[in-house]
């Protein structure tokens, strides 16, 4: 199996380590894992913004970069869902219909296709996890509670398996932190409102840190943390579970 790290760039940016992590994550799970040097953006906040024609080099160089994986996975959610449904090229589209089928947000990829039930990773401490609006509706990541249905969480079923790590019960598992993408900028307001509110559910249920499968939706929900001085930290999925326990030297 061969498989083609897709990193976002804004992860690429502004949040290394998330990738850096998933990276060491999937090579501890024996994965063949290769990163291709020219990948850029894949479309998302330009097709999100009413804009998707202006994507097609986007797309041609996300076919040139990923057709010859037999699985392309990456710690973004939102990026994933906008592949899977939007990737498409008039010159090349059996490759493009190839990747929207193989192309795999971090935890599908961990709990579908490697169907890992045991994460030798070591994280004592008190964490919320926020249900990405993209991964649950979009991904299928986990449940909604407004669906009379079986409750899962493909994310909470990973988490469960790190050492002392303690899940905090919030009052609103699945709403919207208000990050959006591009909404962010067109309704401020709104956005920083639904932050704050969604920030305020993980503190007065005593968490030390929030973690998502989407590091988008943490960096909105970090500059909220930051303005009220708060010591609660944000950190990617694929950093917790990668995590190794602490030798303490006697």
């Amino acid at each position: 199996m061969r498989v083609g790290l897709f990193v976002p760039c804004y992860v690429d940016q502004f949040y290394p380590n998330a990738a850096i992590a998933t990276l060491k994550l999937l090579r501890k799970l024996g994965v063949d894992v290769y990163y291709p040097e020219k990948q850029t953006c894949c479309g998302q906040p330009m097709a999100n913004s009413g804009y998707e024609h202006l994507t097609k080099d986007c797309n041609r160089l996300f076919i040139d970069n990923f057709s010859e994986f037999d699985y392309i996975v990456s710690p973004s959610g939102s990026c994933v869902l906008h592949v899977k449904d939007h990737l498409h090229d008039d010159q090349k589209e059996q490759q493009a219909t190839h990747i929207r089928k193989r192309v795999y947000e971090l935890v599908e990829f961990l709990t579908d296709i490697l169907k890992v039930d045991k994460i030798t990773a070591s994280f004592p401490h008190k964490v919320g996890l926020h249900q990405s609006c993209h991964g649950q509706r979009g991904l299928h990541l986990s449940s909604m509670t407004e669906l009379v249905d079986t409750p899962f969480s493909k994310p909470m079923q990973l988490l469960n398996q790190v050492e002392g790590l303690e899940i905090i019960e919030l009052t609103r598992p699945d709403e919207c932190c208000g990050f959006g993408g591009t909404f962010c900028v067109a309704e401020e307001a709104v956005s920083a409102k639904m932050g704050k509110d969604r920030v305020e559910d993980h503190l007065m249920n005593g968490a030390e840190y929030i973690t998502a499968a989407d590091m988008s939706c943490l960096m909105h929900m970090e500059g909220i943390l930051k303005r009220k001085n708060s010591k609660v930290k944000v950190l990617h999925i694929a950093e917790i579970l990668n995590a190794e326990k602490e030798v303490v030297s006697e």
